[in-house]
């Protein structure tokens, strides 16, 4: 069976599929993100969403959405039950109409598969096929560059049906750009966003995260709050390599997501009694956009008090992998207490892969929904402070 790739009219010029990948439970967030970018036929899957799309639209996306890792283009569908035929399939595909020789690529690849057992070999197959043609038509190979390419691409087998990609994000998403330093577990950038738009939180009130680690969460408070694009602090993407990239559409939808901006009238607050923690939060709010607009204090939450009534609290507290099991109850019911008897009148959620512990916060659940921590199943749940 050839390749399937006639359905792409001149390099997109038409709408086309694409996929958006995610993170689990958050997919339905990504379908609305997706569907205010202008992307049509939107179908929710499993860590990902399928759409159609235009090139401005795929720009858009890769700006404005907080909650896709990548932006997948699928260039050809096929099946394959060797990896003979998986090599002569990729070799067929036209690579000389979406980059040039001279540039570099990277191969990733996702299996799930009894034909084909090793990611690793898969990738190395689909290189020898790309660059095997290049070689054949210009006596010229491109070369691999694992850290940075030009181009990157994307090579998904269930079985024997086998998708090729190109990645129009080249990086994952989550890699903002702002983030100077880490702290220990620090939360991925595309789950912080995705947990704060899940509490449907309207920015109209401030923003509390009282073990705030390096700072992930009130960072993507901030932008949300102040209408901020989260990719406005990237250079890299994988779509500005290829041959029909639109240099002036991206520079005009940069500069409508500047002008974009708005400024809030309330606080992001953001503490943890950890310094050492508190000094990699303040590395990483080292930039213009903040515009002293998040508040990142030394404070221990067990003797803090909410500032402000109304306030919505996002907590990602120790899940305990390094504390005995009475220790991290006491733990959870601690931070329970300290809610009900300082926290009145708001809202807190609080995320953690300990379900035990979670029971000990003592406070009822209004709703639970299951994400994960990488590889952590978790719950996050909600409490209403009356």
């Amino acid at each position: 069976m050839r390749a399937q790739i006639d359905y792409y009219c001149n390099m997109f010029k038409n709408q086309f599929p694409a996929v958006a990948k995610t993170m689990k439970g958050l997919e339905n967030i990504l379908a609305s993100e997706l569907k205010e970018c202008g992307a049509t036929d939107i179908k929710p899957g499993n860590r990902n969403v399928q759409f159609k799309s235009d090139l401005k639209s795929i720009y858009k996306i890769n700006l404005h959405s907080r909650t896709a890792l990548r932006v997948l283009i699928p260039i050809a569908n096929f099946k394959a039950r060797s990896e003979r035929e998986l090599y002569e399939q990729v070799n067929q595909i036209k690579w000389e109409e979406y980059f040039d020789v001279q540039q570099t690529l990277a191969i990733d690849s996702t299996v799930f598969s009894k034909t084909f057992n090793h990611s690793q070999f898969i990738k190395l197959k689909t290189k020898d096929a790309i660059v095997d043609r290049f070689s054949r038509l210009f006596r010229k190979r491109p070369t691999i560059d694992l850290q940075a390419p030009d181009i990157r691409i994307h090579v998904h087998i269930a079985e024997q049906l086998v998708s090729v990609s190109l990645d129009s994000s080249g990086d994952s998403l989550h890699r903002r750009g702002y983030k100077k330093s880490s702290g220990f577990a620090a939360l991925n950038e595309v789950l912080a966003a995705g947990m704060i738009l899940l509490t449907e939180w309207d920015g109209k009130s401030d923003f509390v995260d009282p073990m705030c680690g390096a700072g992930t969460l009130g960072i993507e408070a901030h932008l949300i709050q102040n209408n901020i694009a989260p990719g406005l602090f990237r250079e890299y993407y994988g779509f500005k390599k290829w041959n029909n990239f639109d240099k002036s559409l991206w520079q005009d939808l940069v500069q409508e997501a500047k002008e974009a901006i708005s400024s809030s009238e309330h606080s992001v607050y953001a503490s943890d009694r950890d310094y050492s923690q508190i000094r990699k939060a303040r590395q990483n709010l080292d930039q213009d956009f903040t515009q002293g607009k998040i508040k990142v204090e030394v404070a221990d939450f067990f003797k803090s008090k909410l500032q402000n009534e109304g306030s919505l609290i996002v907590m990602n507290p120790p899940y305990g992998e390094r504390m005995k099991e009475d220790e991290i109850d006491r733990f959870y019911k601690s931070i329970g207490d300290r809610l009900k008897n300082h926290y009145k009148g708001s809202t807190a959620w609080i995320i953690s892969s300990n379900m035990q512990a979670l029971k000990k916060v003592g406070l009822k659940t209004s709703k639970r929904i299951e994400l994960f921590n990488g590889p952590l199943e978790c719950r996050f749940c909600k409490y209403e402070l009356y």
